[in-house]
């Protein structure tokens, strides 16, 4: 019988509104897209610090809703190493503001970015439009589970 992947968290909360997510909830919506053992930080931040952290590391001058940070390339990892290790930084305004913007359910948006984020952290990206089709297909599935719609649907070039 094969055993669910193994997850360690630590949430910490740097900004948030009242209503945030909590710790238990970001959990569930994690341990659903892992794949592999991990141990992740994630991390709540407001504007300046999701700003300067797109900017430091990504070279884009702006806050964006969810960064994913790896310790190690996946294909680099030693056959002997079970657990990947990462960081994802959620920017509560971004999120917030999208959610408003595109008429998503708060709490949805919040899992699907963290789904988004922890399939990043695993290898998957959306740079061509295959992977992206991938990646999209997995996230609606994972969401489905949990009883969210489709974050798709009816949303025009989200990331």
């Amino acid at each position: 019988m094969m055993t669910a992947p193994k997850l360690s968290l630590s949430v910490q909360y740097a900004a948030g509104e009242v209503g945030m997510p909590t710790r238990q909830q970001f959990r569930r919506w994690i341990k659903i897209a892992l794949q592999r053992d991990v141990q992740i930080v994630l991390r709540i931040v407001d504007e300046i610090e999701g700003r300067t952290l797109n900017r430091n590391f990504r070279g884009k001058d702006y806050a964006t809703n969810v960064l994913t940070f790896t310790y190690a390339d996946i294909d680099q990892l030693p056959n002997n190493t079970d657990l990947l290790y990462g960081d994802i930084v959620i920017c509560t305004p971004v999120v917030e503001q999208e959610a408003r913007e595109q008429h998503k359910n708060l709490r949805a948006h919040y899992a699907h970015l963290a789904i988004h984020a922890t399939l990043h952290l695993q290898g998957y990206d959306h740079e061509n439009e295959q992977d992206a089709a991938v990646m999209e297909k997995l996230e609606t599935k994972l969401l489905a589970k949990l009883g969210f719609v489709d974050p798709y649907k009816n949303v025009e070039n989200e990331t």
